[in-house]
């Protein structure tokens, strides 16, 4: 023991490097620290030195106890593999779970994904009704305000025969704003029985524009005067000027000098 102490201590020291030539020793130690190792190695290879050797401590155990240590071990496999059993036999029950639920997560998503689709359609059938009753109830106050409107204008005419009623019986002229209405009833009807008489004539278009040439009499020596048609070459009647002209100048002409 103190021979292999010594010779743990000796290489302890050493640096393994490979050469060239082979495995190699380099290190703070002199060659006579390479003679103590050939030394150490001649020690242990003597069979004939007791003390290069050590016998270790314990006993060796017998056979019935070697058989009942087998036994023994033999009882704890068997466990062991019943555990291992139980083990496989639960996993393959929870995989079977698993798969059971993960089919009816996948079915739940589809029926989702239908509910979905058809609240989707609901809700879009819901609003198209809502935007139409909208509609309609604004309409309805309209015609209801339109009604309540001529209610009261039929009332006033009502009122307003009424009164005209009394007056006739009475010997009464009419009120003038009766007078004034009829005016403008006659007038109306005489408007529109003219423009209807000048609509007869061929060509004629009723209008309210200023009437624009569209021929011309030429003036010179080979024509004869009589009018003739602009056609596409018609002349156009410039626009009046604006408003903002007033910032624009007229050009002041210089006169030419020759």
């Amino acid at each position: 023991e103190i021979i292999e102490r010594k010779l743990y201590l000796c290489l302890r020291n050493k640096t393994c490097i490979e050469s060239q030539n082979g495995l190699g020793w380099k290190g703070p130690q002199s060659p006579p620290c390479k003679d103590r190792i050939k030394e150490m190695e001649e020690i242990f290879v003597d069979p004939t030195n007791e003390s290069r050797k050590r016998d270790l401590g314990g006993k060796d155990p017998s056979p019935p106890e070697l058989q009942k240590k087998i036994e023994q071990l033999e009882v704890e496999l068997v466990q062991k593999e019943e555990k291992l059993l139980e083990t496989d036999i639960i996993y393959e029950h929870v995989a079977q779970l698993t798969d059971k639920i993960r089919a009816t997560a996948e079915n739940g998503k589809q029926g989702t994904l239908l509910l979905a689709t058809k609240i989707n359609e609901l809700q879009k059938k819901i609003k198209d009704r809502t935007q139409k009753m909208m509609a309609l109830v604004a309409e309805l106050s309209m015609k209801q305000a339109l009604a309540i409107k001529l209610q009261q204008e039929m009332r006033d005419r009502e009122e307003f025969l009424m009164i005209v009623s009394s007056r006739i019986d009475q010997g009464l002229p009419p009120p003038k704003e009766t007078e004034i209405e009829w005016l403008k009833v006659l007038r109306n009807e005489k408007m529109h029985k003219e423009a209807a008489e000048s609509t007869d004539l061929p060509g004629h278009v009723l209008t309210t524009a200023e009437p624009r040439p569209t021929a011309y009499v030429p003036d010179d020596a080979y024509s004869l005067p009589v009018p003739r048609p602009y056609g596409a070459l018609a002349p156009f009647k410039p626009s009046e000027p604006g408003s903002n002209m007033r910032h624009f100048r007229k050009p002041i002409i210089k006169p030419i000098e020759i």
